[in-house]
């Protein structure tokens, strides 16, 4: 069994920036894609950013130019830098992992941009 865990999230006015970490509880698992998701109080779990296992990068439109995702394979930690934050990116954020036969999520950390 695979666990993810979050941290990073918090409170910041907009213009600031957080950096999100996820870190999976073994590292001898082999995980493919990772990847961050975010839902908005009344709005679907939209994909923010995904990073495949061999470092290729897409993000949904919103947020390219001020996030970035990277990865450190050797841990099986997955980060998500945000910078220039906005109100809109108010949500509560989930980690994604692609394991060889399932999925995996955390649990989630809140991410509020408010001033």
């Amino acid at each position: 069994q695979v666990q993810l865990v979050e941290s990073g999230g918090g409170l910041v006015q907009p213009g600031g920036s957080l950096r999100l970490s996820c870190a999976a509880s073994r590292s001898n698992v082999r995980l493919n894609a990772m990847g961050w998701y975010r839902q908005a109080p009344g709005k679907q779990r939209e994909l923010v950013a995904r990073i495949t296992s061999g470092g290729s990068t897409n993000y949904v439109d919103s947020v390219k130019g001020r996030f970035t995702i990277s990865r450190d394979k050797a841990k099986n930690t997955v980060y998500l830098q945000m910078n220039s934050l906005k109100p809109e990116d108010t949500a509560v954020y989930y980690c994604n992992a692609n394991g060889l036969i399932r999925d995996y999520w955390g649990q989630g950390t809140q991410v509020t941009v408010s001033s």
